[in-house]
């Protein structure tokens, strides 16, 4: 007599819903450690949408602020001469390089060395706090693109007499927040008024850190020789590297080679590479955080698969196959993970925006940060889930369930 065959049943397909509903199973189970396994991704991520956003949006201000004031900015220096010894401009340097044709505008400053700058008398000498005297032509700030914080600038009328501005960084460091006729500073020796206050001077930051005294009143007390020390050049778009050629001999012809030929845009590339490097610093501190992430995720996972086993072998005895065993625990992983990666971009891009609206900086947030974040938590997911999910697959419904 024929035997009749049970037909053999193809077990049920896990739909995308499924998967996602038994992945959440643990989770849901295990809240607490849930929460903390996705805050490691979450810090780890964070720290590199924070650092590759206010790096961003720190290049943007800067290339917003050279934009803003001109890219036609050259200035000449003196440097050194062949000895060693620090070279000195002909004092008809600035009338010289006025012929130059492209030129738009020059305007010069004088280094005051020997004019220290102080609170009052009764700070000792060596207290300096790096400040410097300057003394500077009247056409200097619409040169360099500087602007008046507090007071006035200087005049025909008190660039002959002891009247002093100081830069946004000298301010602070004398203390002195408003402008009075009583605000005094002592310059070389002399008491000296100050009349106003700058705001910072991205294209020229050395004027940050000076107290600028008029040329003829350094000159007459100061001890001031007259011979400039920096040129600053405006010049026309289209010509900029030719003036920038000749600014040298133009300026010194005996001496070229004792000149110094720079514009600000060189300065403040080099700012931001500077800036990339440390950028590149804190997204390897980021991908360590991560990596303790996912060792958490990974642990998490473990421990999950060895407190579930009875759950395991229960759905082993009921027709699951290893395959749905494994796709359960490796959603799980990529679930929390996901969830931590999520969290740390919007908390990345929040400290990105409030930091950059703390400094008045366009926030900025590159697309390819926020989607490389979110593989790489979805990477770090997939790579801390497998071995769990491996093993939970190979666990026998027999062993499974009569496990203590």
């Amino acid at each position: 007599m024929a035997t009749l065959e049970r037909p053999r049943l193809s077990p049920a397909r896990m739909r995308p819903r499924d998967v996602m509903r038994v992945g959440a199973v643990g989770l849901r189970t295990r809240p607490l450690r849930a929460f903390l396994s996705a805050l490691g991704i979450a810090i780890g991520i964070a720290a590199m949408i924070g650092v590759v956003g206010i790096s961003s949006s720190s290049s943007a201000e800067l290339d917003r602020t050279l934009s803003a004031l001109g890219t036609n900015l050259l200035t000449v220096s003196s440097g050194t001469t062949l000895m060693g010894e620090a070279a000195q401009m002909p004092m008809d340097a600035e009338a010289m390089i006025e012929r130059i044709g492209p030129v738009e505008s020059v305007s010069s400053t004088g280094s005051v060395a020997a004019a220290k700058v102080y609170r009052s008398e009764e700070i000792p000498e060596p207290q300096t706090n790096g400040l410097i005297t300057i003394a500077a032509r009247l056409d200097l700030l619409p040169t360099v693109g500087a602007t008046v914080r507090r007071g006035t600038w200087l005049n025909a009328a008190t660039e002959r007499y002891p009247a002093v501005v100081l830069g946004s960084a000298a301010a602070q460091r004398l203390g002195i927040g408003t402008v009075t006729p009583d605000t005094q500073v002592v310059v070389g020796g002399v008491r000296f008024t100050v009349v106003g206050v700058l705001d910072p001077v991205p294209l020229a930051e050395e004027l940050n850190s000076a107290a600028l005294v008029g040329w003829p009143v350094a000159e007459s007390r100061l001890d001031f020789d007259g011979h400039p020390t920096t040129l600053y050049t405006r010049s026309q778009e289209a010509r900029l590297e030719a003036v920038r050629s000749v600014l040298a001999g133009t300026a010194n012809p005996e001496a070229p080679n004792e000149m110094n030929v720079s514009r600000p845009s060189d300065a403040l590339a080099a700012k931001q590479a500077t800036g990339q490097a440390f950028a590149g610093l804190l997204l390897g501190v980021g991908a360590v955080a991560l990596l303790v992430g996912g060792v958490g995720v990974a642990n998490t996972m473990v421990i999950s698969v060895l407190e579930r086993r009875a759950e395991i072998g229960l759905r082993r005895s009921l027709g699951a196959t290893r395959g749905q065993i494994r796709t359960q625990f490796l959603a799980e992983s990529l679930l929390l993970s996901a969830l931590g990666g999520a969290g740390g971009i919007l908390l990345g891009a929040g400290v990105t925006v409030g930091y950059a609206f703390s400094r008045e900086w366009p926030a900025v947030v590159p697309g390819w940060a926020t989607v490389g974040g979110l593989v790489a938590t979805l990477v770090i997911g997939a790579v801390a889930g497998l071995y769990p999910a491996v093993r939970a697959s190979r666990l026998s419904p027999t062993e499974a369930l009569s496990a203590p």
